[in-house]
């Protein structure tokens, strides 16, 4: 090969593209989840409104394509040949990164993945560079890297962390006060108020902030600079008489309004600030590529000292870019996925919850019920009404004949969110500081939500573990984005072939995830929840009832049939992974019983009686399921303790018993699934016949223990086995016989 560095900068554009990719996938939750958890516009005008601000703000963001350049490292300090290593170690950490958390829905922040791994491809290349020198110590590495202009990163996250948390909550408490949850009965003069106030902050940060640093800017420089007051005073005036306007004569919502403003302003202070973190290193490696071929120096001698100069960003890249990210936040299912988990943290009612409380969320929980009950001793009781008065939620009685489903919260509350990370990111822009975008969306939307009361005592240690599982994922982040890149850094230096060999690697991993994400995706289709608002008949309480009975039967037979086999073979892996499933069966079924109140809600009049049913057949398939729980565990630590296996006699007891039971629960998924209810009383006569073999096996391994047998571990594993195995049997039949009860009975009634 006549020029690596060709191909290396073709890999880098190809990675680029995947960056933009699985990053816009990402970030998408920072502009949209909003909007769409308002419900205040259909998602496809939000979808149209975000693709404008996306694409504007990807014109006017090359002032931040210098932080890629010279924001970390000190580019005079390294070769041509060097800096294009720490670029390749870059790019393939920070696809590998993102897409591992996008397969998972979990919002992180591609700014501090770019950050810590620029700093950590620096400093190993700085490590090697020291030594191989002889004069040069490890103190020496604080002149390879920008520690003045990193730090300053990384004190602006951290702290836009409080900052964005405090000032959300701050605005949305006030403007809570203001408004109520009655918003729509406020005089016309507060919505034009708020309207101005709004739409203001929006367009000044946005547009004139926003544009500084930009090639834009000089156009309308002179017109900026110095007028700052007369400007914001200016504009306040202005869009307060437009708001008015659209709402006394078009009649329209201004909050609705504002989300649409702030969609778009936000998608565009997103695209401003954080494409940076896509394209940034490669196109500094463009530049450097350029600057070294005009040299005529070899690429191990030629300083880099260039980059630290200013170069414009070429338009053409910044448009191909834009179109990229655009067509991404239309057709990435994985960024439907991060949008969820940031509305489900931030919605305003109870519903499923994604994430489980631990030590610290509990111990956040209680202390900020202990410092609540403290105000409230100091607040007068007439001050507390007043305010308790601007919180209460509006009760909204749903039509009985059509589904309907609430927002995860208000426009009031949609509104402050954009406002707030729009005016915090666009001041972080204007300073040319990649401010982590999902930092202050997510900080924001969580500190609207805590003062909106959202986090009541139903759900708050759930939200905050979910928060402290968001945040504490973001500083993994950085730990893991500072120690992969180095390593790549390294071994791409020992040698330039490890280059294809990584690439291969990504294109592996990658296809991996994707399909673990696919196989994930189609297991959740499959999982019925109960959460929602539309009627239940007695009917609809069959079919919801039969799929699950069903479908755990299918699910029961496999996992006894695996634990019998593996067992025979003494194969610790498969019991293992075995074990895994019953752990997840266990888990929908807990999740189906914690959604009984919901079920319950969403009965129609006539159907109240089936609550009792419902319960009752959750009951036992939990009972069911906790005894293929125990076999499962049992059988797994026996194995792992390393116990002598079962002796073939047990083992053919065990193997006739699960045919028996394979029959009497492929039976029963049978029936369920083709709805044929009048075969339940020739299966719950099976039970029987099963019954006898499990008692018949007891008392063989009586008679064993009285002659031959001398494991006391074999014993009781079989004797474990033996009875919950009767013990899910029995479940199973008082499940069949109270569906066959309620059969009946529904019969009747129609």
């Amino acid at each position: 090969m006549g020029d690596p560095y060709i191909l290396m900068l073709v890999a880098l554009a190809v990675l680029a593209l995947a960056d933009l990719v699985v990053g816009v996938s990402n970030d998408a939750v920072n502009f949209l989840n909003s909007a769409i958890g308002s419900k205040a516009i259909p998602i496809k005008t939000i979808m149209i409104i975000a693709s404008f601000g996306v694409f504007i703000g990807a014109v006017t963001s090359s002032g931040m394509m210098e932080v890629a350049r010279k924001g970390i490292f000190n580019p005079d300090m390294f070769m041509f040949e060097e800096i294009m290593y720490i670029f390749m170690a870059v790019m393939i950490t920070d696809i590998l990164l993102l897409d591992i958390f996008n397969s998972f829905g979990m919002p992180t922040s591609t700014t501090v993945s770019i950050v810590f791994e620029l700093l950590g491809a620096a400093v190993a290349m700085a490590l090697i560079k020291i030594s191989a020198s002889d004069t040069q110590t490890i103190a020496d590495i604080w002149s390879y890297i920008n520690d003045k202009k990193a730090m300053e990163i990384i004190t602006g996250i951290v702290i836009s962390v409080i900052v964005a948390f405090t000032v959300g909550a701050i605005v949305q408490y006030f403007s809570r006060l203001i408004y109520s949850f009655d918003f729509e009965k406020r005089p016309a003069y507060i919505n034009a108020l708020f309207g101005g106030f709004a739409i203001t902050a929006i367009t000044y940060f946005i547009i004139i902030k926003g544009l500084k640093g930009t090639p834009f800017y000089g156009n309308i420089k002179g017109l900026v600079e110095g007028n700052s007051v007369a400007i914001v005073a200016g504009s306040f005036a202005l869009w307060s008489l437009i708001s008015h306007g659209i709402v006394k004569f078009f009649k329209l919502n201004i909050l609705v309004v504002i989300i649409a403003v702030g969609t778009f302003s936000l998608a565009m202070a997103f695209a401003g600030n954080d494409l940076v973190n896509f394209i940034g290193v490669p196109i500094a490696a463009l530049n450097s590529y350029e600057a070294w071929q005009a040299s005529g120096v070899a690429a191990d001698q030629f300083s880099m000292g260039v980059l630290a100069k200013k170069v414009p960003s070429n338009v053409w890249l910044l448009l191909l870019a834009g179109a990229v990210m655009v067509i991404t936040l239309w057709t990435s299912k994985k960024a439907k996925a991060v949008i969820e988990t940031g509305i489900n943290l931030s919605r305003q009612g109870e519903g499923q919850e994604k994430f489980q409380p631990n030590n610290l969320s509990r111990v956040v929980v209680r202390l900020a019920m202990f410092t609540n009950k403290g105000i409230n001793l100091v607040i007068p009781s007439k001050t507390q009404d007043y305010i308790n008065s601007k919180f209460e939620k509006p009760i909204i009685k749903l039509p009985k004949d059509k589904v309907y489903e609430l927002p995860a919260f208000d426009l009031v509350r949609a509104a402050v969110n954009l406002i707030m990370a729009s005016i915090l990111i666009s001041i972080a822009t204007s300073m040319k500081l990649p401010l982590s975008t999902t930092y202050v969306t997510f900080m924001v939307a969580m500190g609207t939500s805590l003062a909106d009361r959202a986090w009541g005592r139903e759900s708050a240690v759930y939200r905050v573990a979910g928060v402290l599982n968001v945040i504490g994922g973001w500083f993994l982040t950085a730990i893991v984005a500072f120690t992969a890149a180095g390593i790549v850094a390294y071994l791409i230096s020992w040698h330039i072939a490890m280059i294809p060999v990584l690439l291969l690697l990504i294109i592996g991993l990658v296809t991996r995830t994707s399909i673990m994400y696919s196989r994930k995706s189609k297991e959740e289709k499959k999982q019925v929840y109960v959460e929602r608002a539309e009627l239940i008949s007695i009917n609809g309480v069959i079919e919801e009832s039969s799929d699950h009975i069903a479908g755990v039967a299918e699910r029961i037979n496999k996992l006894f049939s695996s634990v019998v086999n593996d067992l025979a073979n003494h194969d610790l892996i498969k019991l293992r992974k075995t074990d895994k499933h019953v752990t997840k069966l266990n888990d929908e079924i807990d999740s189906l019983k914690d959604g009984v109140f919901y079920f319950i809600k969403s009965l129609d009049d006539t159907s109240v009686q089936a609550s009792r049913f419902y319960i009752l057949i959750l009951g036992y398939l939990q009972d069911v399921a906790q005894s293929i729980s125990y076999i499962s565990r049992a059988t797994y630590k026996h194995v792992n303790n390393n116990h002598k296996n079962l002796k073939k006699g047990q083992l053919k007891d065990l193997k006739e018993i699960d045919g028996t039971l394979s029959s009497l629960l492929s039976n029963i998924k049978d029936v369920f699934e083709e709805r044929s209810f009048d075969k339940l009383s020739l299966i719950i006569e099976e039970k029987r016949t099963l019954l006898k073999e499990v008692s018949r096996s007891i008392e063989k391994q009586v008679d064993r223990i009285r002659t031959d047998e001398t494991s006391p571990k074999n014993t009781t594993l079989y004797f474990s086995i033996l009875l919950e195995t009767q013990d899910l049997v029995s479940g199973l039949i008082s499940l069949l016989e109270t569906y066959e009860e309620f059969h009946i009975s529904s019969k009747n009634l129609q």
